[in-house]
């Protein structure tokens, strides 16, 4: 992961990331003073595929797509990752260049930590190793379903579910994505996008279709869509519920008692 599309800004004052809200103050400190705050412009490729890996980098906000390229020029979109997820994480099992592209399709700001850094924390925190393997498990998902659902359900109800899970990290029912950005998730054609956003606009799911901007309704948006997005929905929250428990069980003192877990937003 190169400085491509990442530019310095002020230092947070906290963590809106998940997985290092997850972690015990400890484990937090190692990587506390090499973690660099960034922000993730518009349409920015933040990783190629065949691009070493030089950073992990941890969204606050913003949404980021992880994209296939094949060799005709075509793309799709295998993932989607906010602020419940990381980039590069998946250097710790080894030495390898990124196999996906990552493009920033909404404006945030990350955390980034050296991936020679992070693979020292993770040698000396099983909290660090437990995080890892619970991004492992949450992007599974998204691979698995999203799988399954390219290959069984029609595209329309597959556009339907992109822009939820986009809506998810972004967490506002305006997005910034374009009909071209939409096309390259999607792995289809331009003139398709805009038949399909004819169709979920006559259905209300849409309430505006402006350039570089798209205003759904969720609720009717959701009847359009396939039950993959729910589904993703609640598998990743029990990963990140049990998370949570687990990382406060081992901050408590021996014998403190550790408050019920709150659902906090969904990816």
């Amino acid at each position: 992961m190169s400085d491509r599309g990442l530019a310095s800004v002020k230092p947070l004052g906290g963590t809106g990331n998940r997985l290092l809200a997850a972690l015990p103050p400890s484990d937090l400190d190692l990587l506390g003073p090499v973690l660099e705050t960034v922000a993730l412009d518009p349409d920015a490729v933040i990783s190629r595929a065949g691009d070493p890996i030089e950073h992990v980098l941890f969204p606050h906000s913003g949404a980021i797509s992880l994209m296939i390229d094949m060799a005709d020029g075509q793309t799709v979109a295998t993932a989607a990752v906010g602020r419940e997820g990381a980039i590069g994480i998946l250097s710790v099992l080894g030495p390898s260049p990124s196999a996906v592209t990552a493009v920033v399709r909404a404006a945030g700001i990350a955390s980034r930590i050296p991936a020679s850094r992070f693979h020292a924390a993770f040698n000396r925190s099983p909290a660090i190793r437990h995080l890892v393997q619970n991004h492992v498990r949450a992007m599974l998902v998204q691979f698995q379903l999203g799988s399954a659902c390219n290959a069984l359900h029609p595209v329309e109800a597959r556009m339907a579910r992109w822009l939820l899970q986009f809506r998810d990290r972004i967490d506002h029912d305006v997005l910034p994505l374009t009909q071209q950005a939409l096309s390259q998730i999607l792995g289809v054609r331009r003139t398709t996008v805009t038949l399909l956003m004819g169709k979920l606009r006559a259905a209300g799911a849409i309430r505006s279709d402006q350039r570089g901007r798209i205003e759904i309704d969720r609720s009717r948006l959701a009847a359009a869509s396939c039950e993959c997005h729910g589904t993703m929905r609640l598998e990743v929250e029990e990963i990140f519920s049990s998370n949570t428990a687990r990382s406060r069980a081992a901050a408590a003192p021996v014998g403190a008692r550790i408050p019920e877990t709150e659902s906090g937003d969904v990816v």
